[in-house]
């Protein structure tokens, strides 16, 4: 006889690991299915944002900062050190200890909320009057022993893996995807990155500050078209002082490999054929849902022509009591996403009502600056015939800022011209991961402008700038 639970989630990434726990929270029975394995071998929760993702990608955006620091700014602060190094393989130690420490945090909360770990692949097998069952092959997908369990209710959360690009095979050795590219054991001298997106950004400014020469190759003909204007022409403006070379508009086409490394032959935004020769490369072209080999068929479910599980405003698939959060389904590929997906579908089993603005998830890049921003840029709304007020306040005139040295970038907040409502919030700068979250809260409750502007916030703090942005919608900044 199978094992029976009321919940079962497929995939213990950040939705599944947290929808697992939020069922638990609420009385529920509950297995996660993960079979996730280490480079040594060891199997591991927490997913692609824990073990290759977005954990150690901020542990080494961390380390390469401290190193550019000690390299170029702390003359500033009257500091003088000489023979800066860096140790790479203790600094990829450092990292592999943190996702250690995280993936362990997990299977205690496992423990502590008595959830089941199925160690392996889950693939459904069918539907009966019980529930759906689900196989468990056991080890991964090596199929050394296999289970099968049934559930009442079913969370899909199987995440996604990097998009490969067809005639550039990915070894993560000389040609790396993101997980390739946590893991060099060198800076290499001269380092080609595909994609100029939050992965490409991100891990280009690893290894440009640890030495590498990076260019970055972006098909679309804008930088950071996603993002509000005013933000991505400050990011590129700041991004090409830091050295990191960024070509928007071309066309990739015969990428080689040979023992002296990778050369990419590309068209570039005048039609112009040019060749590139790099060390390594880095294919960050996005990433793709995680949808095949679940026999979705055996209960009547499957993915739509892009690979994602098509869900309701609840996470509610077609077939009942089967759910879909993160990135297998509609909405930004983010793990604060998919957490809050999985917080909603735990409570929509228990019966609860909850709901997600997704107009409140925030963005975040973690450059340097940081990017984020949180609800529409300037342009979706003048798109959309919205009357809107502006304001905006730089970083250069905040005395925190100065005094950390980290003055760059600005807030420039969206209202509504007539009712002063927030309709977005964009950010460059340092921390902005932080300060996005004052401007998250305060759209949720649907705050205006002028609620920010007579709000007290500390002096002298970089969130002051907040205010003097929500002042500045107004035109009635008081330090600028």
């Amino acid at each position: 006889m199978s094992k029976e639970f009321d919940v079962v989630v497929i995939g213990a990434g950040p939705g599944g690991y947290i929808a697992a726990i939020r069922a638990a929270q609420l009385g529920k029975t509950v297995a996660c299915i993960e079979k996730w394995k280490n480079p040594a071998g060891t199997l591991k929760l927490g997913g692609t944002c824990l073990n290759v993702g977005c954990i150690p990608s901020k542990a080494l955006l961390a380390s390469s900062e401290e190193f550019e620091n000690a390299s170029h700014h702390l003359a500033d602060h009257g500091i003088s050190v000489e023979n800066v190094s860096v140790d790479i393989s203790k600094m990829m130690g450092r990292k592999d200890g943190i996702v250690e420490k995280m993936t362990k945090g997990i299977e205690f909360l496992f423990r502590k909320n008595k959830i089941t770990w199925l160690k392996g692949h889950g693939k459904f097998t069918g539907k009966t009057d019980a529930g759906v069952q689900i196989e468990v092959s056991g080890e991964g997908e090596d199929g050394a022993s296999s289970e099968v369990v049934t559930a009442k209710n079913v969370i899909i959360a199987t995440g996604s893996k990097a998009r490969h690009l067809p005639g550039i095979p990915v070894d993560n050795k000389l040609i790396a995807d993101n997980e390739g590219a946590l893991s060099f054991d060198t800076a290499p001298k001269k380092l080609a990155v595909i994609g100029a997106g939050v992965i490409g950004l991100e891990l280009g400014s690893v290894w440009r500050r640890l030495g590498a020469d990076v260019t970055v190759l972006e098909a679309l003909p804008e930088f950071l078209g996603v993002a509000d204007q005013a933000l991505s022409k400050e990011a590129a403006k700041q991004f090409k002082k830091q050295g990191l070379d960024i070509q928007v508009g071309v066309k990739v086409g015969e990428v080689k490999t040979s023992e002296n490394g990778v050369t990419i032959a590309y068209t570039d935004k005048d039609g112009n054929a040019q060749t590139l020769e790099a060390d390594r490369l880095v294919v960050s072209v996005g990433r793709v849902p995680n949808t095949d080999n679940l026999g979705l068929e055996a209960i009547g479910l499957k993915a739509n022509e892009r690979g994602f599980i098509d869900v309701d405003d609840h996470c509610a698939t077609a077939v009942p009591n089967v759910y879909a959060i993160g990135d297998v389904v509609r909405g930004p590929m983010l793990a604060h996403k998919a957490e809050d997906e999985g917080v909603l579908v735990a409570e929509v089993i228990d019966g609860q009502k909850p709901h997600i603005d997704y107009n409140c998830i925030p963005w975040v890049i973690y450059t340097e600056p940081e990017i984020a921003w949180v609800g529409k840029t300037e342009q979706q709304l003048k798109a959309e015939g919205r009357e809107i007020k502006t304001g905006q306040f730089p970083f250069m005139a905040n005395g925190r800022a100065l005094g950390i040295n980290k003055a760059d970038g600005f807030v420039k907040m969206i209202a509504d011209a007539t009712t002063d409502e927030l309709l977005g919030v964009h950010i460059i700068s340092a921390n902005a991961s932080d300060l996005i979250a004052e401007a998250v809260v305060a759209m949720e409750f649907k705050a205006a402008s002028e609620d920010i502007g007579r709000i007290c916030h500390p002096h002298p703090s970089l969130s002051e700038v907040m205010r003097e942005a929500a002042l500045a919608v107004d035109k009635r900044a008081l330090n600028m």
